[in-house]
């Protein structure tokens, strides 16, 4: 069996180095990548990684750069992580600076996606509430062209609630709204994007539910905690790359937000073999990555675990109408 695997899916690395690290096999496409995503079923992703802080116009300084860059490097479409417009300013302050889909801030942002002529995949936005719920906000992943169109919204469904005597406390419900649909996957110029936040992650019945409806990619936007950053970041993503045969995209928050608040980074990109196809590394970074839907294709035809379910025995994972 271990030859048969080695005949089918080994020759994608005749293209790739890798490294072993803690036993894990992390794998770099950079040889064969091409700018801009010219080739065939391929093309180029930037992936942010950022410590937001409360000021909203330090933020913007920060990821404007960031997306200068991606584009500057071929990339198509950049990912910026839960909370990248602002974090660590408290719950008041949270709320009190909530903005709809159509105001300052998305109209900034629109202006950067259109300069650069990339699509802005925006995990996390502090979306203002309706009258009826005014002291919580949505938490808001937007998905924009590269005209600065919004094609896509969702509004985070699993919200995280943790409780760790002398390490961690966060209760999103407090200031968050639940959502209550998942989002068919968004056609970019990378694949089909499904959409999710953080907390989503923990969830395999939500990611089962995207690549059933399509999605070539999953993506992630975070601000995972450093104690559970530690402990589950890097293998739920690999799993949920690894059982979806999807791409996952995981930009991220790191550092200290504030003298209580601290993310734990690593923003990756995991393949659909899952491995790690590229990392960030410490402090506010950009990695660049290749999608390869031709890859992405010759996994789920040569391990067709999708045709191998028993929906006879344990039935079927379907979305409420």
């Amino acid at each position: 069996m271990t030859s048969v695997l080695k005949a089918v899916f080994y020759p994608r690395f005749s293209r790739t180095w890798s490294q072993v690290f803690s036993g894990v096999r992390y794998c770099s496409t950079g040889a064969g990548m091409s700018a801009g995503g010219s080739n065939s079923g391929r093309a180029l992703i930037g992936v942010c990684q950022m410590t937001s802080r409360s000021d909203k116009d330090d933020n913007f300084q920060v990821y404007s750069e960031l997306i200068e860059r991606a584009s500057t490097r071929g990339a198509k479409v950049v990912f910026l992580p839960e909370g990248f417009d602002h974090l660590g300013g408290g719950v008041p302050q949270t709320v009190s600076t909530a903005e709809t889909l159509d105001g300052e801030l998305m109209t900034r942002v629109s202006a950067l996606a259109k300069k650069h002529n990339v699509w802005l995949s925006l995990g996390g936005f502090h979306e203002k509430g309706p009258e009826s719920d005014s002291s919580r906000v949505y938490n808001t992943h937007v998905m924009m062209d590269n005209q600065g169109a919004i094609v896509a919204t969702y509004r985070k469904t699993h919200l995280f609630h943790v409780d760790i005597p002398g390490q961690v406390r966060l209760k999103e419900a407090e200031w968050t709204i639940p959502g209550g649909e998942v989002v068919a996957p968004v056609p970019t110029p990378a694949g089909k994007v499904g959409l999710a936040i953080c907390y989503d992650l923990r969830f395999p019945e939500m990611c089962i539910s995207l690549a059933q409806m399509g999605a070539d990619i999953l993506t992630f936007p975070s601000a995972f905690t450093q104690t559970t950053g530690m402990a589950h970041w890097e293998v739920l993503l690999r799993a949920r790359a690894i059982e979806n045969q999807c791409y996952v995209v995981a930009a991220a928050q790191t550092g200290a937000h504030n003298e209580k608040r601290r993310s734990y980074g690593h923003a990756m990109v995991v393949d659909p073999w899952g491995c790690v196809v590229a990392c960030c590394h410490e402090g506010t970074d950009l990695c660049v990555a290749e999608v390869d839907l031709d890859y992405l294709h010759k996994v789920r035809r040569e391990m067709p675990v999708w045709e191998h379910r028993r929906h006879d025995i344990y039935g079927h994972i379907e979305l409420k109408k």
